[in-house]
């Protein structure tokens, strides 16, 4: 149902829209015919989010009653995204703030008039939980005890780029092909897809307004939490990993053996780390009998993985680098997503200013490589190419078919050329041996003051593996010499050029 008997929309609250799951449920709502408000503790986080133009935004937050008066006057359905575990968050209070929060929460919508609660929640076994799922189940037990109708959605371990606990797979998988690791890696678990968890949030709204109880949710796959850092790994293209369970590995040492090997802050490593020693997986699937499954049916562990990663395997990485200006740091899947979320990139940023123009500057970059070499230790990128025809690459013989002139999807040496906006942008894509993913970019943009160019030269490499990483950093103090000789002998060369 998404309008009233008079024809208007459904006004539907969701707070915690600046964050994983929020994020990317604000705009499937809107285009399903909601009006939609937001309530959020930082309305910049907003800016640079397609959908934020076509919302109410609120400022607040759960423990400021003032706020969420007034965010909920003249809502009909509200849901409750917020979680208080994550960076800052004390471990020893997120459970009492999260219950603060929750009975904010109701207070301001039974006063307001709500008629619904959509809540998302974990899968959880009966018996003792973690401090964590413990949380999770008292938020929904304070929200089914109002009087206000909420059905509460418990989710498996969500698949999808930038979630928590698919990151968490992701970094250990890609990281170690060997780990050690504590007994509840044998343990049960049964994932779902973001995309299914989003499906599900959208047409509970669908049913009946005065059901009033959880729903476990799940994808079709049971497994357990190793089986799924295996399906990572051959989605991935990674060879099996070696997993050795150990009973003494607690869950305090696992979740700081997380935090060293992951980006994943200690904070949150924790959490999830205790809530793995639990088996989790659906019990009733009565959900079905009140909501088709998704167009399709259920999406698969592994192709949850794969569409995961989808964008990185079909070479779609160009929003995916544009923020990574730090070495090693991740790539942001969304602008709401965190900053460890998304693949590992490494890059090298090279800056130069010229007094030449920038058709001067850029006759070099477009004749770049073939008979003209890379403006830089020639016996360098000799070497590297001898190296990759060695080991069963295309090394540097191919040259280039014209001297002057290049053209997108065509040779050059090693590399191809993958994006050109001629004037402006070369973009290169690496096609020699290497354990990942590798890009050289080279552009050229007027100076600040008008007078003169600069010169813009970036490596991004996606690393693969373990290997991946080790290779970037064993060849780092070379891309002193190589990188920054490179872009100081083409500002030279543009130099030239210019007093021809």
């Amino acid at each position: 149902m998404t309008a009233l008997h008079d024809g208007s929309p459904l006004k539907i609250l969701v707070t915690g829209a600046s964050g994983y799951i929020g994020g990317r449920l604000v705009p499937l709502l809107i285009e399903a015919g909601y009006s939609v408000r937001v309530l959020v503790r930082d309305p910049d986080r907003l800016r640079d989010i397609p959908w934020a133009s076509d919302v109410e935004v609120f400022k607040g937050d759960l423990l400021d009653p003032a706020a969420l008066s007034a965010a909920f006057k003249d809502v009909d359905a509200a849901y409750y995204l917020v979680h208080s575990m994550g960076p800052g968050a004390s471990r020893k209070t997120f459970s009492g703030t999260e219950q603060e929060c929750a009975t904010n929460f109701v207070a301001a919508a039974e006063s307001a008039g709500v008629a619904r609660f959509v809540y998302l929640s974990g899968l959880h076994p009966d018996g003792p939980l973690s401090p964590h799922l413990r949380s999770r189940t008292t938020v929904g037990n304070v929200l089914l005890e109002s009087t206000v109708p909420a059905v509460v959605l418990q989710a498996g371990v969500v698949i999808g780029s930038g979630s928590a606990s698919f990151e968490m797979i992701r970094h250990l998988t890609d990281v170690l092909p060997w780990m050690p690791a504590p007994k509840w890696v044998r343990n049960r678990v049964q994932p779902i897809a973001v995309r299914d968890v989003l499906y599900y949030l959208v047409h509970v709204l669908d049913i009946d307004a005065r059901t009033n109880r959880t729903f476990d949710i799940g994808g079709p796959d049971v497994l357990s939490y190793a089986d799924a850092m295996n399906g990572y790994a051959a989605e991935a293209g990674l060879p099996k990993r070696l997993i050795l369970a150990l009973p003494v590995l607690t869950p305090r040492l696992a979740a700081h053996w997380v935090n060293v090997v992951t980006p994943i802050p200690h904070s949150l490593a924790g959490p999830l780390v205790e809530s793995l020693q639990h088996s989790c997986v659906v019990r009733e699937r009565d959900l079905d009998a009140l909501i088709p499954e998704p167009g399709g049916g259920r999406t698969g562990y592994r192709q949850a993985v794969r569409l995961a990663l989808g964008k990185m395997r079909d070479g779609q990485v160009v929003t995916s680098w544009q923020n990574a200006s730090v070495a090693g740091a991740p790539s942001d899947p969304l602008p709401s997503d965190p900053d460890w979320a998304g693949h590992s990139v490494y890059t090298d940023l090279r800056s130069r200013e010229s007094d030449a123009s920038v058709d001067q500057l850029w006759r070099v970059i477009e004749g770049i490589g073939g008979e003209r070499g890379w403006y830089s230790f020639p016996l360098a990128w000799a070497l590297r190419g001898w190296m990759d025809k060695f080991v069963g690459g295309v090394g540097l013989r191919r040259g280039r078919r014209d001297p002057n002139t290049l053209f997108v999807g065509e040779a050059l040496d090693f590399w191809r050329v993958e994006g050109l906006d001629r004037g402006r942008l070369l973009r290169l894509r690496a096609e020699m041996k290497v354990p990942g993913r590798a890009w050289l970019e080279l552009s050229a943009e007027p100076s600040d003051d008008g007078q003169g160019c600069r010169y813009q030269q970036r490596a991004i490499f996606f690393p693969r593996g373990l290997f991946g990483r080790l290779y970037w950093f064993s060849i780092l103090p070379f891309h002193g010499i190589i990188f920054s000789g490179m872009a100081n002998r083409i500002i030279q060369a543009a130099g030239a050029k210019n007093g021809e």
